[in-house]
């Protein structure tokens, strides 16, 4: 697939990479990359024989510093009401296509992550970052609601109510330490092991069960909502028997999802 905006490639059999690619401008998103986002996450769930996913941001800048500003800014002179919520409703949906999309999502992040960049990696299952990074809401900065492309409803339950509150309503930073310390990040590395980390990572998850793995990310993406315990069970019941059965027909441990 030919792409401007973002990069795919596989990295060796079972990862794929994805990169983000507008260095000049913090990898911010644009329409572009944001078709080019759309078009790839719809081809993921047909690339069965990829297992896992790194998702990372090109050059020194940073991971992403969310949306195109000076793009929007000037398409919005010519939208309604509607143009603007149909447009909000494509960028809130990247967040919840990369959610999606059966494989894990490994995100490295270095130096800013912010906005719609922020909501990428509160999408991704497992999340490496640099010593560098620093992360912010940023919504409520723009002149907007602080609760924006899905942070309202991934951060809290990710750090807790109080603590989400209090990024969503003041937009502030904070460091990779602080997230670390706050259960956002599974490590914290120096910025020159980011890499070989992210790719440690997606080594072990290759080593799984492919279909366990989309079971298990599709059963906690459910289970975050469940009512009861009862219905998370149930979940977890019919994903560990659908594998038993597949173990006993004789299938590989390397058989892909379908």
């Amino acid at each position: 697939m030919n792409f401007e905006t973002i990069q795919f490639e596989v990295l060796e059999p079972g990862i794929g990479v994805l990169s983000l690619n507008r260095p000049r401008v913090y990898n911010s998103v644009n329409l572009q990359m944001l078709g080019e986002l759309e078009e790839l996450t719809e081809d993921l769930w047909r690339k069965s024989e990829l297992n896992v996913i790194i998702l990372k941001g090109n050059g020194d800048k940073g991971f992403c510093a969310g949306l195109d500003i000076k793009e929007a800014a000037k398409l919005s002179e010519s939208w309604d009401a509607r143009s603007f919520y149909m447009f909000q409703k494509r960028l809130a949906r990247s967040v919840l296509r990369l959610r999606l999309i059966p494989q894990p999502v490994v995100c490295l992040v270095h130096g800013a992550a912010v906005g719609l960049g922020f909501s990428f990696v509160l999408a991704s299952d497992i999340k490496i970052a640099s010593l560098d990074a620093r992360f912010c809401a940023a919504f409520i900065n723009i002149g907007l609601g602080g609760a924006d492309m899905a942070c309202s409803y991934l951060l809290p339950r990710m750090i807790g109510a109080g603590r989400a509150s209090e990024l969503l309503l003041t937009g502030e930073f904070i460091s990779s330490e602080e997230a670390y310390g706050l259960g956002m990040l599974s490590k914290v590395v120096e910025r020159e092991r980011l890499w070989e980390s992210g790719v440690q990572m997606a080594r072990l998850l290759n080593s799984k069960n492919p279909l366990g793995l989309a079971l298990t990310k599709e059963a906690i993406n459910m289970n975050l909502d469940a009512p009861s315990l009862e219905h998370a069970l149930q979940m977890e019941d019919r994903n560990q028997a659908l594998l038993f059965l597949r173990s006993k027909a004789g299938e590989p441990k390397s058989s892909r999802y379908f």
